[in-house]
C-alpha cells in the first residue's frame, strides 16, 4: 500500500482539513492496494500457454530415454561400443551446457521480446532439426557413429539452452508469488502430460518395427530382424515429435509476456563459479546428498534405457513393450501426490525407503520374465522412480538452509547448489549408460540381429536386475548414514530470506 499526501481545500478549519486529508489518503491507499494485488494476476490463458512451452522437451526426452538405444543398435545398426560413445557424449554435452547457459543468459541484454524469450525462440528451430536428424538413417554406414554422436551432443546442448531460460521465465511472469506458484503447477502438469505423450506416441508409431512377428522361430543369431519399413516408422515418429517445438513455442510466445527483470543483485554475484563450487562440495550434508543420488539417478536411467532392449532380446515381451512403458509413466505421475503426502507425514528419511520397492521386483523380472510379472514390475518401478525424482528436490532446500545457517555472513550460493547438482547427476548418467552399453559390446551384441547370443541375454538380465539394485542400495546406504539436515525454524527461515518449500525443477 502506497501513501500519498493529498492537500485538503484551502478554506477549511484545521480539524476538518485533517479529517478530509486522512479520509482521502485512506481511499487512495485502498485503491492502490487493490491495483497492486490485481496487477500481478495471470489469466488461465497465460498460465496454459506458459505450461505448453515446456511440453516439447519432455516429449523428446521421454522418447529418447526409452527408444534411442534400441534405434541405434537395431535400426542404425552401429556397434555397441559406438552407441556407448553416443550416449556418453550426449549426456556430457548436456551437463557442460548447464553452467554455460546460465553464464551466457545472465549476461545477455534485454530485447523487445524480453531477455529470456529470445533464447527460447532462437533455439527452437535448431533443436527441432537436431531431434529430427537424430532419428534419420544416413545413406553412409562407415561414419554413422560420428553422425549420431554429433547430433545427440547438439540436441542435449540445445535442449539445455532451451530449458534454462524457459524455467527461469517463471520469475518474470508476475511479481505475485502465489501466481508464480500457480504457473509452476501448470508447467509441471503439462510437462508430465508431455512425458506420457512422448513415450506413448513414439512407441505406438514405431511398434511395428520391433514386433515378435518380425523374427521367425528358426532365425539364427546374426540375421537381420528389422522390418523394411522401420526407417519410415522412425521418420514419422521423429517428424511428429519435432513439430511440437514450433507449435508449442509459438503458443508460448503469443500467450506469455515477459516482465522487465528487476535490477536486484544476484545471490553470491561477486563469487566465481569454481570458488562457490569449492565451498558447496566441502559442505558435508550436500556432499552426502549428491553422492547418494548419483548412484540412485544412474540406476533409474539404466533401468529406463535397458527395459526395451531386455523385452526385445532377453524375453518374449516384445509385444508388451508399449504397455509396460505406459504403465511405468502413469504409475510415476499418479503416485507423485501420494509421495508428497508421505514426505510431509513421515519425513524424508522414511520416504527414501520407497526407492527400495523396485529392487526385489527388478530381480524378479530378470529371473521370471513373464507378462503378469512384467506389468507388476512396471507399476512398482513407476512408484520408485517418482520418489527418486521427488526426494532430492525436497532435500536440497534443507541442505542450502543448513549451509546458510553455518555461513550467515558468507555469500548465498543457492544457484550453485542447484546447478552443480544437475551437473553431477547428468555426469553420473553419462558414465553409467556409457559403461553399461560398452558391456554389451564385450558380450558380443550383434547390431540388427534377430536373436542374440546367450552371453548377451545374461548381460541384459544383469543390467536390468543386478546393476540398478546394487546402485540403489549403495545410494540409500550413503543417504541413511549420519544425521540429515533439519528444516530451520520459522524465525531462521525469515532471517535467511528464503522459503524452505520445494519445487520440482
Amino acid at each position: 500500500v502506497y501513501r500519498e499526501a493529498i492537500p485538503g481545500p484551502a478554506l477549511e478549519t484545521p480539524s476538518t482539513s485533517l479529517e478530509a486529508h486522512t479520509s482521502a489518503q485512506g481511499s487512495v491507499s485502498a485503491q492502490r492496494g487493490h491495483a497492486d494485488s490485481g496487477a500481478g494476476r495471470l489469466s488461465f490463458y497465460r498460465k496454459l500457454c506458459y505450461g505448453i512451452g515446456g511440453v516439447p522437451n519432455q516429449v523428446a526426452s521421454s522418447a529418447i530415454a526409452f527408444y534411442l538405444q534400441l534405434f541405434l543398435l537395431d535400426v542404425a545398426q552401429i556397434p555397441a561400443a559406438q552407441v556407448s560413445l553416443v550416449l556418453f557424449g550426449g549426456k556430457v554435452s548436456g551437463a557442460a551446457a548447464d553452467p554455460l547457459a546460465g553464464f551466457l543468459i545472465n549476461r545477455s541484454r534485454r530485447t523487445g521480446s524480453g531477455r529470456l524469450m529470445p533464447w527460447v525462440l532462437g533455439c527452437m528451430p535448431f533443436i527441432a532439426l537436431a531431434y529430427f536428424f537424430l532419428w534419420f538413417l544416413p545413406p553412409f554406414t562407415t561414419l554413422r557413429g560420428l553422425w549420431y554422436t554429433t547430433l545427440y551432443c547438439l540436441f542435449q546442448a540445445l535442449a539445455t539452452f532451451f530449458q534454462v531460460p524457459y524455467t527461469a521465465l517463471t520469475m518474470l511472469l508476475t511479481p505475485n508469488p502465489k501466481e508464480r506458484d500457480s504457473a509452476t503447477a501448470y508447467r509441471m502438469t503439462l510437462e508430465m502430460a508431455g512425458t506420457l505423450m512422448g513415450a506413448t506416441v513414439h512407441g505406438l508409431i514405431v511398434s511395428g518395427a520391433h514386433g515378435s512377428h518380425r523374427c521367425k522361430e528358426d532365425t539364427l543369431p546374426g540375421e537381420g530382424a528389422v522390418s523394411p519399413n522401420a526407417t519410415r516408422l522412425y521418420f514419422i515418429a521423429a517428424t511428429v515429435v519435432a513439430l511440437t517445438y514450433p507449435v508449442c513455442s509459438t503458443l508460448l510466445y503469443l500467450g506469455v509476456k515477459e516482465r522487465s527483470d528487476p535490477s536486484t543483485p544476484a545471490s553470491g554475484q561477486g563469487l566465481g563459479f569454481l570458488a562457490g563450487l569449492g565451498l558447496t562440495v566441502r559442505h558435508r550434508p550436500y556432499l552426502k546428498l549428491v553422492i547418494s543420488f548419483l548412484f540412485i539417478s544412474a540406476a533409474v536411467q539404466v533401468e529406463q534405457s535397458y527395459l526395451v532392449l531386455f523385452c526385445t532380446h532377453a524375453s518374449q515381451l516384445q509385444d508388451h513393450v508399449q504397455g509396460m512403458v505406459l504403465t511405468i509413466l502413469v504409475s510415476a505421475v499418479l503416485s507423485t501426490p501420494m509421495w508428497e503426502w508421505v514426505l510431509q507425514r513421515f519425513g524424508k528419511r522414511m520416504s527414501a525407503l520407497g526407492i527400495c520397492a523396485m529392487v526385489p521386483f527388478a530381480i524378479l523380472l530378470a529371473a521370471v520374465p513373464m507378462v503378469p510379472v512384467a506389468y507388476v514390475v512396471a507399476f512398482v518401478s513407476g512408484l520408485s522412480i517418482a520418489v527418486s525424482l521427488l526426494l532430492p528436490w525436497s532435500m536440497l532446500p534443507d541442505v542450502v538452509d543448513d549451509f546458510q545457517l553455518q555461513h550467515q555472513h558468507g555469500p548465498g550460493l543457492e544457484t550453485i547448489f542447484y546447478s552443480s547438482y544437475v551437473f553431477f547427476t547428468k555426469l553420473s548418467g553419462a558414465g553409467a549408460l556409457g559403461i553399461s552399453t560398452l558391456s554389451l559390446d564385450f558380450a558380443g551384441y550383434e547390431s540388427g540381429a534377430c536373436r542374440q547370443s546367450e552371453q548377451v541375454v545374461v548381460t541384459l538380465k544383469v543390467l536390468i536386475g543386478a546393476v540398478p539394485t546394487s546402485m540403489i542400495l549403495i545410494g540409500l546406504c550413503i543417504l541413511m548414514v549420519g544425521p540429515t539436515p533439519k528444516v530451520p525454524s520459522r524465525a531462521n527461515s525469515r532471517s535467511l530470506g528464503r522459503r524452505t518449500s520445494y519445487t520440482l525443477a
